[in-house]
């Protein structure tokens, strides 16, 4: 594999993205990055199933990727689908699909398998502490959550509580009504046991948000924070102070849609989901005494290319 490219989509459901790297010892060199919002559960992810117009985009997608790696002469494809295709009755039939019209084969992972893709992505974005830290992955059909310190996990669990589920079923009238919150975090409480439990055990005091939601949340911070917003360009680590995501969140909550997209920072892609991912945020922040915030800008994706290149590496030592 060495001198070779190697591409990695990540077949999320809500948003599809492709990673194109050159591979070197203990590290890559970024080619191409691409995201399609394909709302590949949308209408259908709390029934059970993908409807034919989210198989449309989400085809769509697939065939741009393949046209786009062809054309990069790509040597090495990863394709993962994660939570809308895992629990899907007719996942089957688009990823037979996407096998006929594009050749590109989608390997399923489980969440638990995920939780560990992500783990390892964050850890190469983030200084990792001597303490716990709670690492959160807010997808559109799955969140996962990852206790870990530097020396590795204590303990990781997937739940199929994402944004587009909590959307379809909290998140219906806009803004959301207060009885919405409250019967949210109530589902929460229920939903979520197994993770109270390893909080009490590990106490973890800090979270290291990745993915989508998180990613909005300090774009927005950092439109309402020139000098920062000035200085810091991309970073694989940022800084998302409490009270300012308090105000961010009270000012995402109260608004519409269209009120939502006049928020600096906020973009279309992420204005539907947003309000329901930022009260399990800010639940997580309340139920379990948490401080301090942080964002790594890799997340799954990432993560896979670290375990494809560590086998690479010691392939060739």
């Amino acid at each position: 594999m060495e001198n070779s490219s190697i591409a990695i989509l990540d077949l999320g459901t809500n948003t599809f993205h492709l990673l194109v790297v050159d591979p070197a010892k203990d590290t890559f060199e970024v080619i191409y990055r691409e995201k399609i919002a394909v709302g590949l559960g949308r209408g259908g992810i709390n029934e059970g199933y993908i409807t034919a117009e989210a198989q449309k985009r989400a085809l769509n997608a697939m065939i741009r990727f393949r046209r786009i790696i062809k054309k990069l002469k790509v040597e090495h494809i990863h394709a993962t689908g994660t939570s809308a295709l895992r629990c899907a009755k007719n996942s089957l039939e688009f990823i037979e699909l996407v096998k006929e019209k594009t050749g590109i084969e989608i390997q399923i992972i489980d969440g638990d398998q995920e939780a560990e893709y992500i783990y390892h992505g964050v850890k190469t974005a983030v200084k990792m502490k001597f303490f716990p830290s709670l690492i959160i992955d807010i997808g559109g059909g799955s969140v996962e959550f990852i206790i870990a310190d530097k020396e590795g996990i204590h303990w990781k669990q997937s739940f199929e509580i994402g944004g587009q589920r909590l959307l379809d079923r909290f998140h219906q009238i806009d803004p959301i009504p207060e009885e919405k919150i409250e019967e949210l975090n109530d589902y929460l409480d229920h939903t979520l046991i197994d993770l109270k439990l390893a909080c009490e055990k590990f106490k973890p005091v800090e979270i290291i948000g990745c993915s989508g939601t998180f990613d909005s949340l300090v774009e927005i911070y950092h439109e309402t924070d020139e000098y920062e917003h000035a200085i810091t360009g991309f970073r694989t680590e940022r800084t998302l102070p409490l009270m300012s995501y308090l105000a961010i969140h009270k000012l995402l909550v109260g608004r519409n849609r269209d009120e939502r997209l006049l928020v600096p920072g906020m973009v279309p892609l992420r204005a539907d989901m947003i309000v329901v991912s930022s009260l399990l945020v800010k639940y997580i922040l309340q139920e379990y005494h948490i401080k301090n915030i942080r964002v790594s800008s890799y997340a799954l994706k990432e993560g896979l290319l670290t375990q494809i290149l560590e086998r690479f590496n010691k392939a060739i030592s």
